[in-house]
């Protein structure tokens, strides 16, 4: 079922070779500006328009009542509660553990620089709402933020239909876990850019995370600047490094759950072995029919983004896993701990047989909000230190100051700042 790609053998830089969702945000950005710069002048009313006309959805007011937060929460079912409070607790863990301490430096007696650490003052999550709904991600943008210290958590999520025009009750119903209660009815381009703009009906934020398709990317990277952003995600990317190992149906299990996102997700195999494509192949002839999703997820497996690549051996299997840089990487080889720390580039590394993608999609304790398109080549995925700004606090007295006053007025003359060079000088006139 897999295209495959062979690169046995093959010298060249394989990063134009391997299979990739097209994934256009310039030319994405041009179709939502519109929309975007509305926003911006006509407040509220432009979002409810835009809603209405790509959601077929009316909604009067922005925010959710906080009664219906709760409601929401009161009508979870037990077994669906107990999962998400246990993927809280894993999620608030990991992250806890990610808070870094202030740390002072002394120069020179009685000089010192302080890094504080400072959470951002007030952030807006967006949950998306289209083929499926996340209350995941809720967790994901949630926990962190909380655990970082921001004082004002937003979430925004598309409007549901059959919810009479609030987000999804399980979004709900996660938001209340949490102790959320400052949330919005509204999703895509129009969401962010009342997130980062502000409406008569919320106040802009400093910040906006969380992924979203396409239109939601574009907008944010256009308000980048206006406020800050986590990243620009992509379609989803699965990519598995296996030998002959490998159980073939633990393989494709696990693309065909990531091909169940989105007809653009991306489910690669990266393998050393052609016995194990075939089998992966036959599994997928039998799964894919049975599954619930069977469209999307056939559209997916076949897109130009999924295949399969024939790697000569694990060293050449690495190098191709770290020049795509997947968003999620299993590594289903033998040794598969000593191979994973080998890797470099990727979202999140999964090892061994027994931690599939869909573990760290909810209760691994990670998160899930990951850099996708090769960005993991530069960028981490979404943690505490997304929620956090590094400020320096500088604290000389006047011996420290004397001591160094002649080399800060040399470079200020050497850069032709004299003025520079005299706020220091004056203060020994």
């Amino acid at each position: 079922m897999l295209n495959r790609i062979d690169l046995r053998g093959d010298t060249r830089d394989p990063r134009g070779l391997l299979p990739r969702a097209r994934f256009d945000v310039t030319a994405a950005i041009e179709q939502i500006r519109p929309v975007v710069e509305a926003v911006r002048e006509h407040g509220a009313a432009a979002v409810k328009e835009a809603t209405h006309r790509f959601d077929g959805v009316e909604t009067p007011a922005l925010r959710v009542p906080v009664e219906e937060i709760a409601k929401a929460a009161d009508a979870l079912e037990g077994p669906v509660r107990a999962a998400l409070e246990e993927a809280i607790a894993r999620v608030r863990v990991v992250h806890a553990a990610q808070l870094r301490p202030s740390h002072t430096t002394t120069l020179a007696p009685g000089g010192t620089v302080t890094e504080k650490w400072l959470p951002v003052g007030r952030v807006g999550l967006y949950v998306p709402g289209g083929l499926a709904m996340y209350p995941s991600s809720v967790v994901m943008n949630v926990v962190p933020a909380q655990v970082a210290g921001v004082g004002q958590i937003v979430v925004a999520s598309p409007p549901q239909a059959d919810n009479d025009g609030l987000p999804d009750r399980r979004v709900l119903a996660a938001c209340a876990l949490l102790g959320v209660t400052e949330v919005y009815a509204m999703g895509g381009a129009q969401a962010i850019a009342a997130l980062g703009y502000g409406t008569e009906e919320n106040k802009p934020v400093d910040m906006i995370t969380g992924p979203g398709n396409i239109w939601v990317t574009a907008a944010k990277r256009l308000l980048r600047g206006t406020v800050g952003i986590d990243s620009e995600a992509g379609p989803t990317e699965i990519a598995i490094l296996a030998d002959a190992t490998a159980d073939p149906a633990h393989v494709a299990a696990d693309l065909i759950s990531q091909a169940e996102h989105d007809p653009l997700a991306a489910s690669v195999l990266v393998t050393t072995s052609v016995e194990l494509a075939d089998a992966v192949d036959a599994e997928l002839a039998v799964r894919v029919p049975a599954t619930k999703h069977h469209e999307r997820v056939r559209e997916a497996l076949t897109g130009p983004q999924s295949g399969t690549v024939l790697v000569g051996d694990l060293d050449q299997g690495l190098a191709v896993v770290d020049d795509y840089a997947a968003e999620h990487l299993e590594i289903q080889t033998a040794d598969a701990p000593a191979v994973a720390d080998r890797v470099r580039n990727a979202g999140a590394i999964f090892v061994g047989a027994w931690s599939p993608v869909s573990l760290g999609d909810y209760c691994a304790g990670s998160n899930h909000v990951l850099p996708t398109g090769g960005c993991a080549r530069h960028s981490s995925g979404l943690s505490t230190h997304t929620f956090l700004k590094a400020v320096h606090v500088i604290h000389y007295d006047e011996a420290a100051l004397r001591e160094v006053a002649g080399h800060v007025v040399t470079l200020a003359e050497a850069e032709d700042l004299p003025a520079h060079g005299e706020a220091v000088s004056a203060r020994f006139a």
